[in-house]
């Protein structure tokens, strides 16, 4: 039995660690050149990312890289410029490399027309010709702006996985966060999905927006299993109004206060179960059969930029405005500004603005990163015999500071680290502890969103 009382104490500001080292460390000084050379030269298995940045109109929660626009226009010259990156990418990049993963991410991917997806999906196909026959191919979807005919689009697509955005289906809730959602779109939206023979439907819900309580969370929650998604990814909202100037619009004593978010939490984590759903990372839930708890039982499941997932190993790469690659030994973002995503591609050349290469240490603290927040275990063996290091040795003076802080949510041996059950509610706090940077930002409370 999970105490919640017992971790209160530690919500602090830390990453999600999408990334090791976050996106905070990301700069110029990793160069275009550095950028081409690792493209050329990678040998593995490919992960596609799409962003498509626009929304009609904004959620005043959101976090995402996100332009609101009402012009077609600019959805139309947003296509020509994908196609011409896709043109630029493959003079680089060898496109028969097996592609095992691609996903649609945004804004909202939808908010195209159902033909100016297809248009999307050809130039993609015509560009790599290599999906592999399991490949995972996904799209965000906000049920507000879908249709059988983007079901049919996405379908055709070889499209296997879709993930319905719903947040809460409290109307007052709906009405402060600026997207008012009725059930009978997101029920409609879900039909849809099910009638083409999807068999993997993701939910997004998120908890501690304004006016939210207890009740009214745990009505949502049970509307939402009435759908029957097979993945309920259900986050902790990020209040980062620093950051998000859309956010200052909430009147923060309207937010749930922490005790409400834990009960919150505490009853998500036993309600979920009961309707046939395993806790899988931090924030997500499958059903008993699908492959996301398989690999976690085996613990190989792997975190990136769009979550969990199990296809680990591959080389991701990010086109569009904003998206971020991953290899062995890198992190490359796209611009952020259309104006400097557009002037790169005018000029003959990728988009990419930013990253950052990874050291050997890097490397080794992001494998022992991962490896808590995915499977909330670390083989130390495997990560000695991978970096051929000590691991007692080189990582003393944090695993001292690991059993003085959070000794009673882990068990250290010399052959592995367990987090308990307690202990994955705060992986993030866990996972901090080999976090090289973190040191820079003691004090600092506006560059992390809490992690409780």
């Amino acid at each position: 039995m999970i105490d919640f009382n017992a971790f209160v104490k530690y919500s602090k500001p830390g990453p999600r660690y999408t990334s090791y080292p976050t996106a905070l460390e990301f700069s110029e000084n990793f160069s275009y050149d550095d950028y081409i050379a690792r493209l050329k030269t990678g040998t593995k298995p490919l992960s596609l990312y799409f962003h498509m940045p626009f929304c009609r109109s904004a959620c005043y929660f959101c976090g995402c890289n996100v332009i609101y626009t009402t012009n077609e226009g600019k959805k139309e010259r947003y296509i020509e410029y994908l196609e011409r990156e896709l043109d630029l990418l493959c003079s680089v990049l060898d496109t028969s490399r097996p592609v095992v993963q691609m996903h649609f991410g945004g804004g909202t991917p939808t908010f195209y027309k159902a033909e100016q997806m297809e248009r999307i999906i050809k130039a993609i196909r015509a560009h790599f010709g290599n999906f592999t026959s399991d490949a995972e191919i996904s799209c965000e979807i906000d049920p507000r702006f879908f249709t059988e005919a983007h079901m049919e689009v996405l379908k055709n697509g070889g499209f296997n996985r879709v993930s319905f955005g719903i947040q809460d289906f409290d109307e007052r809730v709906q009405k402060e966060i600026h997207r008012i959602q009725p059930y009978e779109i997101t029920q409609n939206a879900i039909k849809i999905a099910r009638n083409a023979g999807i068999k993997s439907i993701n939910t997004d819900l998120i908890y501690g927006l304004p006016y939210q309580s207890f009740e009214s969370f745990k009505t949502t929650l049970e509307t939402a299993v009435s759908l029957s998604p097979d993945r309920f990814a259900i986050f902790n909202y990020a209040h980062v109004p620093w950051i998000k100037k859309s956010m200052r619009k909430f009147d923060e004593t309207t937010l749930p206060a922490p005790n409400i978010k834990l009960e919150i939490l505490k009853h998500t984590m036993e309600f979920l179960p009961s309707c046939g759903y395993k806790m899988i990372g931090m924030d997500h839930y499958a059903k008993a059969d699908d492959e996301l708890f398989g690999a976690l039982k085996n613990g190989t499941l792997h975190r990136n930029f769009q979550g969990y997932t199990t296809k680990g190993g591959a080389d991701l790469i990010g086109i569009g405005l904003t998206s971020i690659g991953e290899g062995e030994d890198y992190y490359a973002q796209n611009f952020k500004d259309l104006d400097g995503y557009e002037k790169a591609i005018d000029a003959n050349k990728l988009p990419n603005n930013k990253g950052v290469f990874l050291s050997a240490e890097d490397r080794l603290r992001k494998d022992a990163i991962m490896s808590l927040m995915a499977n909330f275990a670390l083989d130390i063996r495997a990560l000695e015999a991978k970096h051929n290091v000590d691991f007692a040795k080189h990582f003393s003076s944090e695993l001292e500071v690991l059993k003085s802080t959070l000794g009673e949510f882990v068990e250290i041996s010399p052959e592995k680290i367990s987090v308990n059950e307690t202990g994955s509610l705060l992986i993030r706090n866990i996972a901090m502890c080999f976090d090289e940077y973190m040191k820079k930002f003691v004090g600092n409370n506006q560059s992390f969103s809490k992690t409780v």
